[in-house]
């Protein structure tokens, strides 16, 4: 088993690793913001070679910085993925030019597409499917489309609760992902329960989708901040993983660790190699040098291109 390489040091785990913990990180993807990544030297101090990297596009962000984040990040022998945020773009001719800047400035054959954080589209987009249906992606030869997937379920998309129309989009993606040459993939959000996540997957297997899922995992961060960003995504059932340990001031001022959800998902993978949970996204809520150093001492490493979805 090849070991993580790192361009100024090599970083052995500090215990000894679970072996099904390690299986289950490999291939991890991470994410980070453009002023985020300006304030990393060089992410080869940080992560595995190849890893898949996240460009979150947030509200206000030129497409010029998110540009040459990509082009960074390609240079130092990462896969960027950039958000393509629906919401964020006026039109089908500027959707083409922001997928013709990566490609040409960047290199950039995937892509992570979503309706974005706002309320309200400023432009023609409203969702991720009206990007897929405009052909663009598969017309540049996008290798990978990855879209969002959510276990806890979405109320910018189910207003009243329920899944209905969660699950109607799943199963127009799945008749997409049968009709294109990109590989596709769920993307979710952060969770901090395993048992939910199980039922969710399950579920989707059930209904005949079998798209890929990265499932999102918290990374180490102070309790405080991670209740403040459930929150404000609308974390569901899981959330009382985090408000129980409030409760227990001996743990109220430790970070926490994503140890237990992560055991448990790769026992349950271990034991159902058909589970649909294939790989791991990291969302760095206490920073991106904590989470990767938390990936790096439990087994995370890149995949290798036969086996990355």
């Amino acid at each position: 088993m090849a070991l993580l390489s790192f361009r100024k040091r090599d970083v052995a785990p500090a215990t000894p690793v679970n072996r099904e913990v390690e299986a289950f990180l490999e291939g991890y993807s991470i994410e980070v913001m453009p002023r985020t990544a300006a304030k990393i030297a060089d992410f080869r101090d940080l992560l595995p070679a190849g890893a898949r990297v996240y460009i979150a596009h947030i509200d206000g962000t030129p497409i010029e910085e998110m540009v040459a984040t990509a082009r960074r990040l390609r240079t130092e022998g990462y896969a960027p993925m950039p958000h393509v945020p629906a919401r964020l773009i006026a039109d089908r001719a500027a959707l083409e030019n922001w997928i013709a800047m990566y490609q040409g400035e960047a290199g950039v054959d995937q892509a992570l597409l979503l309706a974005g954080g706002l309320a309200e589209a400023r432009g023609r987009f409203d969702n991720s499917m009206q990007l897929l249906e405009t052909g663009l992606f598969d017309k540049a030869g996008f290798k990978r489309l990855h879209v969002a997937g959510h276990p806890e379920g979405n109320r910018d998309i189910d207003r009243s609760g329920g899944d209905a129309n969660v699950m109607a989009a799943l199963r127009w993606k799945q008749a997409f992902s049968e009709r294109t040459d990109a590989r596709m993939a769920l993307v979710t959000q952060f969770c901090f329960e395993a048992a939910p996540i199980i039922a969710w997957a399950d579920g989707l297997q059930a209904a005949g989708i079998d798209l890929p899922i990265h499932i999102g995992i918290a990374g180490p961060a102070r309790l405080q901040t991670l209740i403040k960003f459930a929150v404000a995504c609308g974390i569901g059932p899981s959330l009382k993983v985090l408000q129980k340990r409030a409760m227990d001031v001996s743990k109220l001022l430790l970070p926490y660790e994503p140890a237990d959800v992560v055991a448990e998902l790769a026992a349950h993978k271990a034991a159902h190699p058909d589970f649909g949970v294939e790989a791991v996204h990291f969302f760095p809520l206490g920073g991106i040098q904590s989470t990767a150093a938390w990936a790096t001492e439990n087994g995370g490493r890149a995949a290798t291109p036969a086996n990355q979805s």
